[in-house]
């Protein structure tokens, strides 16, 4: 049996994607036009949402799009109210988040250390070039002893 969701993931989820789309196509504020939803936290008693953000510009202009974000945050907070029937419409508060690009930053840190373990390994003789030699002048060895 499929696992249920819980009221809060609901609410969460729906948050999410109606903040995404009031982003993308209402809010004018040029600071604010490449980001992402990446989550939603949210208290138990609704007060309070902590969205979380990534951006194509990167971490350079997360400053300026914070900025953005706050001052967008009152219409967006009202947007959600009418598109969203819960008691409680949640104090939004912005907090980027920077899992993407440390998640990259450790892909490229692998891709580097296999290229070099690969590289290590091709100027290295391997276990067969060296064992086979060795096995054949051991084997010439013991014939001649006979």
């Amino acid at each position: 049996m499929p696992k249920e969701y819980s009221r809060s993931q609901r609410v969460v989820e729906q948050i999410r994607r109606e903040l995404a789309e009031l982003i993308r196509l209402e809010v004018k504020d040029p600071r604010v036009g490449f980001i992402t939803l990446t989550d939603v936290e949210i208290t138990p008693d609704y007060a309070h949402a902590k969205v979380f953000f990534t951006s194509m510009a990167g971490e350079g202009d997360v400053p300026e799009i914070q900025q953005g974000l706050r001052r967008a945050s009152g219409f967006l907070r009202r947007e959600l109210g009418r598109r969203i029937r819960i008691h409680t419409i949640p104090e939004l508060h912005f907090h980027y988040d920077r899992s993407v690009e440390e998640g990259s930053r450790l892909s490229q840190l692998i891709d580097a250390v296999v290229k070099e373990d690969e590289s290590r390994h091709q100027d290295e003789p391997s276990a067969d070039e060296t064992g086979g030699e060795r096995a054949a002048g051991k084997d010439d060895d013991d014939k001649s002893r006979a």
